[in-house]
């Protein structure tokens, strides 16, 4: 065999082997492909007690959807239902623990009705600070104790926002003295509604989309909402005079999301990661809009013609007074109720020294 020949019949070896290896190796491969299941697209509902499109809750909601269809990449897609398109604002926890809705976006004091230690994990009466509750949620067992209230109904709570600090609400009558809150007829939720039913007012509970036409009509005397962006948002100015402060009530307001524990059950662990993320990131989010649209529009309430007032010093003192009797009282009323309130208060107490040399120096010197 020449040369030529003896390359020729090189060359012909050479292929046939890379084609017969090319064979075996694409046999395992294409069983494997064979066997491999199709990647499922799972569609969620999620209802809110927010009306649609309304400024951070209702756009923290439709944010948080979009980020977890993104972070999937489509393959578990949530469908947004304002208060009222589905469920009404207020029941939003039952949609959620009897599977009308996966999920829910709303806040935790809303459901007293059904666990009492639900008020703890929205706003507590001269509490925790934005940071503070979220540092207690996370590092400081609350998460957990959270998970363990809603257990019975079958659901699991996410942390997804806060709106920081709010505002004491509006009034269309000064108040001086204790004697000017009897006889109000106040909408404020929560624990904060219970102080002010032991200083003689009477308040009611009712979803945000109410509250101006409330204030207007005058079926209501004062109430709180959010803070200057949602409130201007709801033009509640213009059916009240004078903006209280400061939030004795809500020094800060977590958002939850409701999760139904069965449908959580059948996500797998890198869906579950990312609704968890999403969720992290949605607070944040939150967080900035409402410190960067308050300063906007408390500016432009001003400009408007609110008048600011603070509340007296006599009538802070007696509200954080009742404060603490509601809370020993909620305490009592179940053992996980200690447990969360002892949780709590242990760590703003701890806190404390923290926050008065750091934080509050800050904003006290500028």
């Amino acid at each position: 065999m020449n040369r030529r020949q003896l390359f020729g019949a090189g060359v012909a070896l050479l292929a046939t082997l890379g084609l017969t290896g090319c064979k075996e190796d694409a046999a395992p491969q294409a069983a494997a492909s064979a066997a491999a299941p199709a990647v499922e697209n799972i569609t969620w509902k999620m209802v809110t007690s927010w009306p649609k499109n309304y400024p951070a809750l209702g756009t923290g909601a439709e944010r948080f959807a979009e980020r977890v269809t993104t972070m999937s990449g489509g393959r578990l897609t949530i469908k947004v239902y304002a208060g009222g398109e589905l469920v009404p604002p207020l029941e939003v926890f039952d949609a959620v623990s009897q599977g009308t809705a996966e999920l829910g976006h709303s806040a935790s004091y809303y459901w007293k009705g059904k666990t009492s230690a639900s008020q703890f994990f929205t706003a507590v009466p001269f509490g925790l600070s934005t940071l503070e509750m979220n540092a207690w949620l996370h590092n400081g067992g609350g998460m957990a104790l959270w998970e363990e209230a809603y257990a019975p109904f079958g659901i699991k709570p996410i942390h997804v926002g806060n709106t920081t600090m709010q505002m004491g609400g509006w009034f269309n009558k000064e108040i001086n003295s204790l004697e000017d809150l009897k006889g109000l007829k106040i909408r404020m939720p929560g624990l904060g509604g219970e102080v002010l039913n032991r200083l003689g007012a009477t308040t009611v509970n009712m979803p945000g989309g109410e509250v101006f036409t409330a204030m207007q009509t005058g079926a209501i005397d004062a109430t709180d909402w959010v803070s200057p962006y949602n409130d201007l948002a709801f033009g509640i100015h213009k059916a009240a005079k004078y903006y209280y402060y400061p939030s004795w009530q809500e020094p800060q307001a977590a958002i939850e999301l409701l999760v139904n524990q069965k449908a959580w059950a059948t996500l797998p662990d890198d869906l579950k990661a990312i609704v968890e993320e999403a969720a992290r990131g949605a607070t944040q989010v939150l967080i900035n809009d409402y410190i960067y649209h308050n300063a906007k529009a408390l500016a432009e309430l001003t400009r408007q013609g609110t008048e600011l007032k603070r509340f007296p010093d006599t009538v802070l003192a007696a509200m954080r007074h009742e404060s603490e009797q509601v809370l020993e009282q909620l305490a009592s009323q179940s053992e996980l109720n200690g447990r969360i309130w002892a949780s709590m208060k242990a760590f703003r107490e701890e806190s404390t020294l923290m926050q008065n040399i750091s934080e509050k120096e800050l904003h006290n010197w500028r």
